[in-house]
């Protein structure tokens, strides 16, 4: 499939280094380590990390006057003990509470504490109540903790919760895994959330995002590529749809910008396909056939006559239409009966390039088979499951593995869709998108995401930057379809005006 040069593509971009980087924590501890023996003091970076996060809470609390600072055992807790000590000179009335079995372990810790200590500042235990505080500090365990805290821990973090006074986490809120986005147990809910040196992919997908709040950054003056430590995956956010959406050329043809065949809405499910076609026209496929029953056809016609639909009732009635396409995107409102069957096996066979969701990927998993190396799978957690033999709750709890496993398992590219959207594919790195609102979980907005995706691969990209900049485009134009009229009600239809500016961004947007 030729390429469009109103697209930048993958082979524009090989390459090139992440422009957003995320790192797990064993590249964080290496750099910590490697950083400690070059500036030959190991307490240089608790020093740092403590400077930087009383600085970012002035410029976010300037008006708040008691501060608690909750300190666990570790580095995390030093950190905490190094900005009460800043507080404490600064005039504020701080205190650090800690529970009674988390004395300050390790030398750095030890140090951080005892310069509180003789600063004048004040600690106490957690007796099963905070005191009254105008912001809570978090030093709790950070990236420290991978497993599900303690009953004591848990009590505590649940007292933070309640208490009503905002939250600031130091490098993770506690009680958050920051390598697989997940909370095993108790985790705090924070307003915002400074990371230290890099930022953290598991911050970024899952439970993780209904704990960090905000997000920021204090790299403490360390350059990663001087320690040799590599990103594990790469955040994208709105202004990387410029990346790959360029203003079109004068001369361009509906024939330049790919024909898209949309296949599904089975008796009753026409609704989806309708969507998957909106979608696809919106995100600037040149041409969109929607192959689907008789009965939807006068319907689709009077939503969008843009759309040429077809009755089809066997996979013979799909055939030209298959010869056509240049991308087909199967499985919205198909089912799972013997009509929809026969479409899946016939859109596998035609040798063109495939994005399966849905019911597709239902029809996968109970048959699996080989795919064509450039095919996109769209699953959310539960298709997820079925696919990997495996259920949500495990889905869930490492969503990085798991869509690293669903890329290599059918070698093809990869959307874990849900909170903190993930995209694989064999041979590159995971891509998390920066973008989404509660308010895209209802039914067809996966249906719409499929529209996109399928319009953008029409257009040139190869199936992993198709399938990146797609879930991008889709979640960026939900958000700015929120800020109308907020996140609850939002439906799919919403999406489409926004699909279309989104798919033309002006250099300015954020």
């Amino acid at each position: 499939m030729s390429r469009s040069p109103d697209i930048a593509g993958s082979a524009e971009m090989a390459g090139a280094p992440p422009e957003t980087p995320l790192y797990d924590t064993a590249a964080l501890r290496a750099v910590e380590r490697a950083a400690a023996a070059e500036l030959g003091d190991d307490f240089e970076l608790m020093r740092r990390a403590g400077e930087a996060a009383w600085r970012e809470w002035l410029d976010r609390w300037t008006q708040a006057y008691s501060l608690l600072v909750v300190c666990g055992p570790g580095n995390n807790g030093g950190d905490g003990y190094v900005m009460a000590t800043h507080a404490q000179r600064n005039g504020r009335r701080v205190r650090v509470l800690r529970l009674r079995e988390h004395a300050p372990r390790g030398e750095l810790a030890q140090r951080a504490a005892a310069e509180y200590a003789a600063a004048g500042g004040a600690t106490i235990e957690f007796d099963g109540a905070l005191p009254a505080a105008d912001a809570i500090v978090d030093a709790l365990f950070g990236i420290g903790l991978s497993r599900p805290p303690d009953a004591a821990a848990s009590a505590l973090i649940a007292a933070i919760n309640a208490h009503g006074a905002p939250v600031f986490a130091l490098d993770a809120p506690s009680g958050v895994d920051a390598d697989r986005g997940a909370a095993p147990g108790a985790a705090v809910v924070a307003d915002c959330t400074l990371e230290f040196i890099a930022r953290k992919h598991g911050l970024r997908t899952g439970a993780a995002l209904d704990c960090a709040g905000e997000l920021l950054l204090a790299d403490l003056g360390l350059d990663l590529p001087a320690h040799s430590v590599y990103p594990v995956a790469e955040w994208l956010r709105a202004p990387d749809l410029r990346r790959w959406l360029r203003p079109r050329r004068r001369d361009s043809h509906k024939g330049r910008n790919g024909r898209v065949l949309c296949i599904g809405g089975d008796h009753g499910h026409g609704g989806a396909l309708m969507l998957c076609a909106q979608a696809a026209l919106r995100s600037g496929a040149g041409l969109v056939d929607a192959a689907t029953r008789a009965e939807h056809i006068a319907p689709l016609l009077a939503r969008l006559p843009e759309a040429m639909p077809r009755a089809v009732e066997s996979s013979e009635d799909v055939r030209a239409a298959l010869a056509a396409a240049d991308v087909i995107a199967i499985g919205p409102g198909l089912g799972t009966q013997e009509w929809g069957a026969h479409l899946f096996v016939a859109a596998l066979t035609s040798g063109k390039p495939l994005l399966l969701d849905a019911d597709a990927l239902n029809l996968l998993a109970a048959q699996p088979r080989a795919l064509p190396a450039d095919c996109i799978l769209t699953p959310h957690p539960g298709e997820a499951a079925r696919l990997l033999g495996s259920d949500t709750v495990r889905v869930q709890a490492d969503r990085y593995a798991a869509v690293r496993a669903l890329s290599e398992r059918y070698r093809c590219a990869v959307v874990l869709k849900g909170a903190g959207t993930l995209v694989h594919a064999p041979g590159q790195g995971v891509r998390a998108i920066g973008a989404g609102n509660p308010g895209m979980a209802v039914g067809g907005m996966g249906d719409a995401l499929s529209g996109a995706i399928a319009a953008l691969r029409a257009q040139g990209l190869d199936a992993f930057d198709a399938a990146s900049c797609g879930a991008l485009l889709h979640s960026v134009a939900g958000d700015r379809a929120a800020r109308e009229g907020g996140e609850r009600g939002l439906l799919p239809s919403d999406l489409m005006p926004w699909l279309r500016r989104c798919a033309n961004p002006r250099a300015d947007e954020r």
